[in-house]
């Protein structure tokens, strides 16, 4: 009986790590995904300011 105690611990412990790394994953994933957004809106701004100066 206390087998299984431990068992069902260590499944409910390595369950709520592998929880916890995929929502770190997941926040790593939308913050770059942040980053790259603005670094685009930013590219495309200095794209529309140069051709306003070209013309």
């Amino acid at each position: 009986m206390n087998g299984n105690i431990s068992e069902d611990l260590a499944r409910a412990h390595m369950a709520a790590r592998l929880g916890e790394a995929h929502q770190l994953r997941e926040a790593h994933r939308v913050a770059r995904a942040r980053r790259l957004s603005r670094k685009a809106e930013r590219a495309a701004q200095q794209a529309r300011l140069a051709l306003a100066r070209a013309l």
